[in-house]
């Protein structure tokens, strides 16, 4: 689908990114924004555990993004021994627009203008559909974990 010439640009980068690497859900824009998994949750219809959270850290400088469960909290220090980083803390709204062109809320897990390690929390998988922020607040993505982690060339983690 053609994308309106009113969306915001990282909606529009996001659509270019998700066509160009085979992407297959549906892009939904919201009437409102939906910028934590509850609110997403309940726009969607779905239940917050089918909605994966964008989560950038920074690990020492170093732009880390994880695809978690909205019914998960990052467990920053296991996390980050399992992925044998010396330590992941949230990162700033400046270093998250910075690394993902992005505002919190609506990192999407593609487009960003370099490429970011990504990880996708396993627990994902009981949900056969998972959406995700779709590069603005208010745009989200159907897709599944599969797909999520072919999209962005992740590595599948527990996070608790």
């Amino acid at each position: 689908m053609a994308s309106d010439l009113t969306e915001h640009p990282s909606v529009v980068r996001f659509r270019e990114e998700h066509a160009r690497r085979g992407g297959t859900g549906d892009i939904v824009i919201l009437p409102d924004s939906v910028h934590t998994a509850a609110l997403a949750a309940a726009a969607l219809g779905c239940e917050v555990g089918a909605i994966a959270n964008s989560l950038l850290f920074d690990a020492g400088g170093t732009p880390v993004l994880v695809l978690t469960s909205g019914a998960h909290r990052v467990d920053t220090a296991l996390t980050a021994e399992r992925l044998g980083l010396p330590g992941l803390k949230r990162a700033s709204a400046d270093f998250v627009r910075a690394h993902t062109g992005q505002v919190i809320g609506g990192v999407s897990p593609i487009g960003h203008p370099t490429p970011v390690p990504t990880y996708v929390d396993g627990w994902l998988r009981r949900h056969p559909v998972v959406w995700a922020a779709a590069g603005h607040p208010a745009t989200v993505f159907s897709t599944t974990v599969d797909e999520l982690i072919s999209l962005t060339g992740a590595t599948e983690v527990e996070v608790e």
